[in-house]
């Protein structure tokens, strides 16, 4: 099996945000605005000129995903509508150039590589504005490849390109080589990856992908059976119910539920793909922005728990939810429900609940809680490791705790 580096140093990022960002942020009703509620071209497509975010957006947002802890983000270069943040190069006037008359593609890369970020690109494969789409499937398929490799080409080196939409013509030839191919040929070492969505969840496809996708979904070992080369995984997410900007959204998942997402992730080598979806001037609402800061909060205690360490299989008696996870001579042991102290279930202690025991064989020199720097104790007998995973301390409540085990 073949493991190329980029691969490797894709999936210990761990963390990335991804952006919905387009001309349906101006009406603020979802990214799919036009298809479900059927609006007519002549109503949809106008909206464009009235797309202009404020000239600090991209800083901005890069600075929000650097405070939650992201190390990558993907941006939406063009979705389904077909309007292109990028300058098409008179492929089309429809974008952001003839719009707002900038590239906003140049200024997500440049507030991406200023401050220390990985930009990649999504990039939709259905098109609602292309004629050539509906009337000459051969002919859409070069321009798109036309499209796909001015931003191969214009902008440097880019973490990778993420491909939506195959879905909507199940049966077509979609020439997944000769696209593929071209970008190999610009960026060798981007990661490509084509959504399964969420009817095929974990499923690779073309081989020339290098991870698979769960999109709202729980991430699963990868069976690698088989496979000529080594291939990463990762899960997107969105905070609420679409993952483009919509105003009257109020139904957002917990903080708490999704640093245990992040958690889960890591737990079978997933990166985690956030979503948020900003306002038409670029910026993120108040509640996007506070769930990101949380966020970040509990990153800045355990980041070196979720980047390089990788999945173990060890299993915790009586625990389905923890798991621990290995960095060589160190490992980290997630404890997913625990509470805070002063709560009624310290009581429960006693009775051992708040004790991990698993099979492990190296002979452990300190456990040591990463939120507070304190030992834990444990006790280690014939091939068991019992850890005493104690509650946080009143006035901390971390949703996951975990703690670095070293080896000798």
């Amino acid at each position: 099996m073949i493991t190329k580096q980029y691969i490797k140093d894709f999936e210990s990022l761990g963390l990335g945000m991804f952006v919905h960002l387009g001309i349906y942020s101006v009406l603020g009703a979802g990214e799919w605005l036009k298809a479900c509620r059927e609006l007519p071209d002549e109503e949809y497509f106008p909206v464009y000129k009235k797309f202009s975010p404020d000239p600090d957006w991209a800083p901005e947002l890069v600075k929000a995903a650097k405070n939650a802890g992201c190390k990558y983000i993907t941006l939406t270069t063009r979705h389904h509508d077909g309007y292109s943040l990028y300058d098409t190069c008179g492929l089309n006037e429809f974008d952001a150039p003839h719009g707002c008359g900038r590239d906003l593609v140049r200024e997500f890369v440049d507030a991406c590589r200023e401050q220390g970020l990985i930009p990649f690109f999504y990039h939709t494969l259905l098109d609602w504005h292309e004629p050539s789409y509906k009337t000459d499937f051969k002919a859409y398929l070069k321009y798109l490849r036309a499209s796909v490799e001015l931003l191969c080409k214009n902008y440097g080196k880019i973490g990778g390109l993420w491909f939506d939409g195959m879905w909507d013509k199940r049966d077509e030839d979609w020439e997944e080589d000769a696209l593929y191919g071209l970008i190999r040929s610009y960026q060798p070492e981007a990661m490509i990856i084509n959504n399964t969505g969420l009817s095929a969840q974990g499923a690779l496809g073309h081989i020339e992908l290098d991870s698979v996708t769960f999109e709202r979904g729980k991430p699963q070992p990868i069976n690698l059976e088989g496979s000529p080369k080594y291939i990463a995984s990762e899960m997107c997410e969105v905070m609420a119910d679409h993952w483009g900007y919509a105003v009257e959204d109020l139904n957002y998942k917990a903080p708490a539920q999704l640093i245990r997402e992040v958690a889960q992730c890591r737990r079978y080598g997933a990166n985690m793909l956030l979503n948020v979806g900003p306002m038409a001037n670029g910026k993120l609402r108040t509640i996007d922005a506070g769930v990101l800061e949380l966020i970040g909060q509990w990153v800045s205690y355990h980041d070196e728990a979720i980047r390089t360490p990788r999945p173990t299989g060890i299993n915790i008696e009586g625990k389905p939810d923890d798991f621990v996870l290995q960095d060589g001579n160190t490992y980290y042991l997630f404890c997913t429900d625990l509470p805070m102290a002063g709560s009624p279930d310290v009581a429960l202690i006693s009775e051992g609940r708040y004790k991990d025991v698993f099979a492990f064989d190296r002979e452990v020199r300190s456990i040591t809680w990463l939120d507070n720097k304190e030992p834990v104790e444990f006790e280690q007998k014939d091939g068991v490791l019992t850890v005493n995973t104690v509650p946080f301390i009143y006035g901390r409540s971390l949703v996951v705790r975990v703690a670095m085990i070293e080896v000798l």
